[in-house]
């Protein structure tokens, strides 16, 4: 979910075609990119792709051949997984699980009742990412040639940290937590770009990367990074509830109108009547300062035995699709090798 600052983010964000991003070294916030896939990749009833074995194999289709197509322009994907979670999202976790349960609740009462588009829809809720998926998923990151990073704790608070200290050139993630947590230059949609179906119109839509500064945003509306928290806290975010009835304009009106958090909390007790989580505190610190480590990125070969033996042989992918896929991003390689040649002989 996220903090939603989408209707801000709309005033300073700039979109790109895939190619802009080309030789860029990208952290990707890896759970938030495998949900994407597993709530995306499924057949018209909501049913997940899945091998001969009855296992989902929608996070591999996705995690391989975007990442060929992504690789193909150049661009050095980094997946950062997550570590242990803070204590205080554990409620969060809780109404995760609970809404799954409610979705699959729908779910069944949408197919007995035969209607597809409803089941397609409670499906995506349904969402659940296992250890094993997790494992096979590092597993195929690496066959791939592509750096994998465990964090300490959130994998995007990971990301942030390594787009803020120059290990990476940005992170990418559907959230804009990311920007709460310092990263300098966030990139959405890179997973999802292409046509998509809008889910309310059930019309096609045409989806393109965006990218967002931090600097710029903040200069855009004259805060600090400080403050942008605060307002992530007043609207709510993956740690806390938020103040019902604030939203992004709202919040932004709050901490410009208040020096300190204690400022706003006693407004918002006396406006809106609204108590903050005991730990609300722990949350502020947990943004300003998230458990982050320090990495040195490696440079992996591809090794196309260990990818077909997890696609193919484990999960029954069409051998001549993946050798197809492989063949076209060692030719893109060429090709830009070639280029480059010739743009050094000039």
């Amino acid at each position: 979910m996220g903090v939603d600052l989408a209707s801000l983010v709309d005033e300073v964000k700039h979109e790109h075609e895939v190619a802009y991003f080309s030789d860029l070294r990208i952290a990707f916030d890896a759970f938030n990119t495998l949900y994407q896939f597993l709530a995306s990749i499924r057949q018209p009833d909501g049913t997940p792709l899945e091998d001969m074995k009855g296992r989902i194999t929608s996070h591999l289709s996705g995690l391989f051949y975007r990442n060929i197509r992504l690789m193909k322009y150049g661009i050095k994907p980094i997946y950062v997984f997550d570590g242990e979670k803070p204590k205080f999202k554990e409620k969060t976790v809780e109404e995760r699980i609970r809404r799954k349960e409610e979705a699959e609740m729908l779910y069944r009462k949408a197919e007995d009742e035969e209607k597809t588009e409803d089941m397609h829809k409670y499906a995506q809720a349904m969402v659940r990412l296992t250890h094993e998926m997790v494992e096979e998923s590092k597993a195929l990151l690496q066959a791939m040639s592509i750096n994998v990073v465990q964090a300490p704790s959130e994998g995007e608070a990971q990301a942030a940290y390594m787009a803020a200290k120059g290990i990476v050139d940005a992170s990418a993630s559907q959230d804009y937590d990311s920007l709460l947590f310092g990263s300098t230059r966030l990139i959405r949609n890179l997973s999802i770009t292409g046509k998509r179906k809008n889910p309310y119109t059930k019309e096609y839509i045409t989806v393109k990367p965006e990218e967002i500064f931090l600097k710029e945003f903040l200069n855009h509306f004259d805060i600090t990074r400080e403050q942008l928290i605060y307002m992530g806290v007043l609207i709510g975010t993956d740690f806390n509830g938020g103040v019902k009835r604030v939203g992004p304009k709202t919040a932004l009106k709050i901490v410009k109108a208040h020096s300190t958090f204690k400022e706003i909390n006693a407004y918002v007790e006396e406006k809106y009547k609204h108590r903050f989580e005991s730990y609300i505190e722990k949350v502020i610190d947990f943004f300003r300062h998230p458990k982050s480590i320090d990495v040195k990125l490696e440079k992996l070969e591809i090794d196309e035995d260990k990818i077909k033996k997890i696609l193919v042989d484990e999960h029954d992918f069409s051998e001549d699709r993946v050798e197809h896929a492989l063949r076209e991003l060692e030719e893109s390689k060429d090709r830009k090798k070639q280029h480059s040649l010739a743009e050094w002989m000039k």
